[in-house]
């Protein structure tokens, strides 16, 4: 069998906010028995030596991040699925995040050096830069470094940003989530305190156009009045990708929808799909990118169109996908699994 991603947009699509649970239990310790999984980590992580950052501290915020992931089950969470989360960490965005909220630095010095462009850039998405011109975009993004910097101080310690990433997302994922948030709060700040209406009566288009454009559905509060930024919203981006994805399979005409269930859910070559079929293993190869190209449309336009997102807001919904794929879409792929594979197959298209 030929390898292949294992759902049909997995890899097709560019572009993990995590969601934000109860609040993690202080006192989570690991069982003796995960020692080597946290070697391994550690490992991933590779953190130079000049960060200076001790492995009890990397340690300290594997445990963070468990016990922020698993804060709503009761009791210890089993060994297994602990071990498989910690698998699934972006480890060295972890430690880069430890070092830099430790005060290293050489590992501050790094993070400038690698996501200061890639800040800016995202900025400029954010605010549409086209319109608002390019010191809004700097702006937005120069406001992060104080907090992630950790200018301001609780309980006798710096506190960090950066204090609330847990590696389930690329680090570099997990800022344009949070810059996103904040150009929702100062447009939102923003219309509470600039009229909505001209002196002619019209909307003032400059707020409501940005607002519309950026606003995520999620309502809540705003990062700067609540007391600890909440985590991405990985979640609810990711169940709205699920439900336009499941949309978009559903419309499929049915041989096109088994096509694509013999070719990821049960990975088969094109060859064997083109016998069960009876198509030549080019058409299948040409209709299956048709296909792909099909649902891809149709997600685009459910998630612009029909749940009201930004373009900034789409590619977050794929990235967050590509990172970790949660969805089981057997079940739909599969709905006309019990059809003739041996019908006459429709005419050729290029």
């Amino acid at each position: 069998m030929t390898s292949r991603p294992a759902q049909p947009l997995a890899t097709a699509n560019p572009g993990q906010a995590e969601n934000a649970p109860a609040t993690p239990r202080a006192d989570f310790l690991f069982p003796a028995s995960l020692a080597d999984a946290l070697k391994r980590c550690w490992h991933k992580a590779a953190a130079p030596a000049e960060w200076n950052l001790p492995e009890v501290q990397f340690e300290a915020a594997l445990a963070r991040s468990v016990a922020r992931r698993f804060a709503d089950v009761s009791g210890q969470p089993e060994t297994s699925a602990i071990q498989n989360y910690l698998e699934t960490l972006h480890h060295a965005d972890l430690a880069l995040a430890c070092a830099c909220s430790s005060g290293s630095e050489a590992a501050w010095e790094f993070f400038v050096a690698q996501f200061r462009q890639e800040l800016y850039r995202a900025a400029r998405a954010i605010t549409g830069s086209a319109s608002t011109g390019d010191s809004d975009a700097r702006e937005l993004a120069d406001s992060l470094y104080a907090d992630l910097y950790g200018l301001r101080e609780s309980e006798g310690r710096r506190r960090s940003l950066f204090d609330y990433f847990h590696g389930r997302s690329k680090l570099g994922t997990w800022l344009r989530a949070i810059l996103a948030q904040r150009h929702v709060d100062a447009i939102r700040r923003a219309r509470k305190l600039e009229p909505l209406e001209d002196e002619a009566g019209k909307e003032r288009s400059e707020v409501t156009e940005r607002a519309a454009a950026t606003l995520s559905a999620r309502p809540g509060a705003s990062l700067a009045a609540a007391g600890d930024p909440p985590d991405p919203d990985r979640a609810k981006y990711l169940s709205m990708l699920q439900a336009a994805v499941t949309s978009a399979l559903a419309s499929l005409e049915p041989r096109d929808r088994l096509r694509l269930a013999y070719y990821y859910s049960d990975e088969r070559t094109l060859a064997e799909i083109g016998r069960l079929l009876v198509e030549h293993e080019a058409t299948v190869s040409r209709k299956l990118e048709r296909t792909r190209r099909g649902v891809r449309e149709r997600v685009d336009a459910a998630l612009r169109e029909g749940k009201q997102l930004s373009e900034a807001q789409v590619q977050l919904c794929y990235e967050y996908a590509r990172e970790e794929w949660p969805f089981d879409l057997s079940a739909p792929l599969r709905a006309t699994q019990a059809a003739d594979p041996a019908a006459p197959a429709s005419d050729d298209e290029s």
